[in-house]
């Protein structure tokens, strides 16, 4: 036993100097993209005033609102809320054009220094600030390094559990002190944070790798007793190239069809009990159905989010699929995905796993810092030897 937490120990010391600078670039962007959508969300709409009316106007009406705002050109979503101060957003060419639903008044657009800076954190977070050409390898590090971050959250706690279970070895371990020397301190940090920060860094990490490695994710599907679903071969399997203003609405670069109408299928989609918002790809003119998004949470809660299929023509369901529906595999995976961010849980987790990142900063900075003090105390031990074998050659 002592032997192995010996090996445990410096495999864990080891792991956190080659991967600690990573570790803290992921750690630090993860604290600064913590409430990114809220952030970005207030600074968007934080300036808008909406008198609530008797009646919101028709979906078609809204969208030709948004285009004529920007330009004429191709819309590709439609979102609105069920809080009535709220408008509806309409994305167009790369952009959200924020409408009055009461009154169709275009009330503004995203604001782009936000996004910009958010958009900068998720690139140093996912692939350490890579050009497009660099982003594989960027990739292939921060998944490494996340990995080898997993490994130092399972590892620590181990290590930090006490020889002998009594409140008072807990308590020294996992309270933090005062009046400690610069070494001392470190250390009592370091325990102390790791063992408050254990759980929500081992799901947040755990879920990161998930992201990271398609073996990963097959390991989720496999727990739940499923095989994996296919993915298709090369740069299409992406799936979220076709985003707004990506060359049209088919996303083949020709001019897109007019959209189809939405009025009827909206008007039975909004009779969904509970929903919080309701979003639908616009589709193109001609299509038969639209696939609407129905959500009862926060945004990112797919056990709260549901899909809803209907006609253009008539509004009639075609297809209900809520979350409860998908199979055990799914849901692990979809789980897992917001996990990660912490929004699964709200409000309250996004708060957990900010938290949880800000402690990650503290942990990688003693665990350098402690590595250092071990090693210069090393370096003066040896000299200390070499000095006295100089003084008794020379005796």
């Amino acid at each position: 036993m002592a032997l192995f937490r010996r090996v445990l120990f410096w495999g864990h010391l080891i792991a956190g100097l080659v991967a600690g600078s990573i570790v803290l670039i992921m750690s630090v962007t993860g604290v600064l993209l913590t409430y990114e959508k809220q952030m970005a969300s207030w600074a968007d709409t934080r300036a808008f005033q909406i008198a609530p009316g008797a009646t919101r106007m028709a979906p078609d009406a809204l969208i030709s609102a948004a285009r004529a705002a920007a330009g004429d050109a191709p819309a590709t979503t439609l979102t609105m809320w069920a809080d009535p101060a709220k408008p509806a957003a309409v994305a167009v060419a790369q952009k959200t054009i924020y409408v009055d639903p009461y009154t169709g008044l275009v009330l503004g657009e995203s604001h782009a220094q936000p996004r910009a800076f958010f958009r900068t954190m998720t690139d140093w977070h996912r692939w350490l600030g890579a050009n497009p050409e660099g982003r594989a390898q960027g990739r292939m590090i921060t998944g490494a390094c996340n990995l080898a971050f997993l490994f130092l959250v399972l590892s620590g706690m181990y290590l930090w559990l006490p020889k002998i279970w009594t409140w008072r070895q807990v308590r020294n371990i996992a309270w933090f002190k005062g009046g400690l020397s610069a070494k001392a301190r470190d250390f009592n940090w370091h325990n102390a944070i790791g063992v408050w920060t254990a759980i929500p860094l081992a799901i947040v990490v755990a879920s990161g790798v998930v992201i990271s490695y398609p073996w990963a994710s097959d390991l989720v599907y496999r727990a739940a007793g499923e095989a994996p679903p296919s993915r298709a071969a090369g740069p299409a399997a992406a799936g979220r190239g076709g985003g707004p203003g990506s060359g049209g609405a088919n996303g083949s670069g020709r001019a897109p069809r007019p959209a189809a109408s939405l009025d009827a299928a909206w008007t039975r989609a909004a009779q969904q009990e509970g929903w919080r918002s309701i979003s639908v790809r616009i589709p193109n003119g001609g299509a038969e159905t639209a696939a609407f998004t129905i959500d009862r949470g926060a945004g990112a809660q797919p056990q709260k989010r549901g899909t809803l299929t209907l006609s253009t023509a008539t509004g009639d369901i075609v297809k209900w699929e809520p979350f409860e529906s998908l199979s055990r595999g799914r849901r692990l995976r979809s789980y897992m995905r917001f996990a990660h961010t912490g929004e699964v849980w709200g409000l309250t987790g996004q708060t957990i796993a900010g938290l949880a990142s800000l402690g990650s900063v503290v942990l990688v900075w003693t665990g350098i810092s402690l590595a250092l003090r071990r090693f210069w105390a090393w370096r003066k031990r040896a000299a200390r030897g070499a000095d006295e074998s100089s003084s008794r050659v020379a005796a």
